[in-house]
């Protein structure tokens, strides 16, 4: 049968597994695979996967566990290996890079932010900033069959929008990297600019998470930031 796998960790750490579930509608108990220098969390993958709640919350669950007991390599949802051997292969093969990766990461836990800003302000500041796009803007209110003034100034505003974000972006950023490791931009979902996550050390989540409410405190309401963690580093493994 396949293996599913949850995370990855130094062999010498010690775990906690009591009272967790592994994924799947039937879910087998959680074990492990140890090498030499690493061991691997897993469990029997069932044959129906699929990104159901009750199997993301259990993927979770084990990662919350373990990230609560020190540094982790976590697996996304949804890994699985071809069966046992084959994950003991792994880890053996690629043993230095996982534990280089776990000594980069160390005891740290990841923060991701999401940023959005209020659409009205933004073209108020478009328009404020932009001699073209006051130009245009004019010219399309006086003429409103000028089709090439109406494409001009759309793209006009586009840009400016994309220049602003990114100005944004970089305030956001700036303001917050001085309490975090590293951090890792991401897709940016619809109605944000900006998505971006933080390897933040243990030690320094609450100096972290006081200097986000500080930003939110100073940008509120223009802006809005919602912040989701701790987490177990996905961004950054």
């Amino acid at each position: 049968m396949s293996t599913y796998i949850y995370a990855i960790l130094p062999a010498d750490r010690p775990l906690n597994l009591d009272g967790l579930q592994g994924v799947g509608k039937e879910p087998t108990a959680l074990r492990t695979l140890s090498s030499d220098k690493l061991t691997a969390v897993v469990s029997e993958a069932p044959e129906d996967l699929r990104a159901k709640r009750r199997d993301v919350l259990a993927h979770q669950a084990v990662q919350e566990r373990l990230l609560a007991d020190g540094s982790v390599l976590p697996m996304r949802f949804g890994l699985v290996g071809p069966n046992d051997e084959a994950v003991l292969a792994e880890l053996d093969a690629q043993a230095d890079a996982y534990l280089q990766r776990l000594e980069a990461i160390g005891d740290c836990i990841e923060y991701n932010l999401k940023a959005s800003r209020d659409e009205s302000d933004l073209l108020r500041e478009v328009v404020a900033e932009s001699d073209l796009v006051r130009d245009l803007n004019e010219r399309t209110r006086k003429n409103p069959q000028a089709q090439g003034d109406k494409v001009a100034l759309g793209q006009a505003i586009s840009q400016e929008v994309e220049r602003l974000e990114k100005r944004d972006a970089s305030t956001v950023i700036n303001g917050l990297a001085p309490s975090a490791q590293q951090y890792a931009k991401a897709d940016v979902p619809q109605a944000h600019f900006l998505n971006v996550s933080f390897l933040v050390p243990r030690a320094s989540a609450a100096e972290f998470c006081d200097r986000v409410d500080e930003m939110a405190k100073r940008l509120e309401p223009v802006f809005q930031l919602s912040l989701r963690g701790p987490l177990p580093p996905y961004s950054f493994v």
